[in-house]
């Protein structure tokens, strides 16, 4: 075995050949070569310095926008969930990159602090939701965020401010390679049982008009300027529609679930046909938001 992958096993939990329908919201995917849960933040830099350029890395948090090829993966997957710290001084918030969103908004409803109530209703954590600039309910990350921490490939921990990251809907601009450690939020006080109740109607919302009771990665596709993508996948008849395991929900025409035994394929198959069927009928080339791992997306 390479000498790299022994250092890595002083480093954290380590496992060969794991299965990615595990670590995915969706329930699909194959194998990763290696796995990697680093015991710490420096563990990860550790890591970072060790494994070698030529080996493919992918970052996850809970996957919860990742669809990954029923090939599996041939790299290193560095899982970052046990980097789950929170710290608020005053009315500033930061964050490891692995902690649930989720999370991170109790603790701003418990500090009275506003700004990220809809990470009440992301399913993701926050290393992931600044590398895509989540958002939800017209709120997103880059709205309250003042810097990251982040790591390079080469193990090298820098800070960056936001305004550098050239933070759009849905994107963020990060360094190749990096991987980010943290995230820092400036808010802004308010009651906390306003902020609470806030939570507790996006959540409601969002409950009522999405199928979160089958697995699902989440909005498969961006929403085009001036329009939403569940409703031209609606209007082109495609509610409903199944190929293999997968399919479009009846719920929210902007969702793929699994119905208990898709495939990857099956999931990359329904989304390339509602591309095309829409972009036939209505001109509009929809964007997917999903990351495809090993897909053709």
């Amino acid at each position: 075995m390479a000498d790299w992958w022994n250092k890595l096993q002083k480093l954290g939990e380590c496992s060969q050949n794991e299965p990615m329908s595990r670590h995915t919201t969706l329930g699909v995917g194959g194998e990763a070569r290696w796995f990697f849960r680093p015991a710490s933040r420096a563990a990860i830099v550790s890591a970072m310095q060790c494994i070698p350029a030529d080996v493919p890395l992918l970052p996850l948090g809970r996957g919860s926008n990742l669809l990954i090829s029923d090939d599996g993966f041939t790299g290193v997957v560095l899982d970052v969930g046990k980097l789950n710290a929170v710290s608020v001084k005053e009315q500033i918030l930061t964050a490891e990159c692995g902690v649930r969103m989720s999370k991170v908004a109790r603790q701003c409803a418990e500090n009275g602090l506003s700004g990220l109530e809809f990470m009440a209703t992301v399913p993701g954590d926050i290393g992931g939701g600044v590398a895509m600039n989540a958002g939800a309910f017209e709120q997103q990350v880059s709205d309250s965020l003042t810097g990251i921490e982040l790591v390079s490939r080469e193990g090298e921990v820098k800070t960056l401010s936001a305004g550098t990251l050239q933070m759009g809907y849905r994107h963020t601009r990060l360094p190749a390679g990096s991987l980010v450690l943290s995230a820092t939020f400036s808010l802004q006080a308010d009651d906390a049982d306003a902020i609470r109740e806030t939570m507790r109607q996006m959540r409601a919302k969002r409950g009522g008009s999405q199928p979160l009771e089958l697995p699902n990665c989440g909005s498969v596709f961006k929403n085009p300027q001036g329009d939403h993508a569940a409703r031209l996948i609606e209007a082109a008849g495609l509610k409903g529609l199944r190929i293999g395991g997968a399919r479009i929900s009846e719920k929210h025409a902007n969702f793929i679930v699994n119905e208990g035994d898709a495939k990857s394929s099956d999931v990359l198959a329904l989304i390339e046909h509602a591309k095309t069927v829409v972009e036939q009928r209505f001109g509009v080339c929809l964007e997917p938001e999903v990351r495809a791992i090993g897909g053709a997306l």
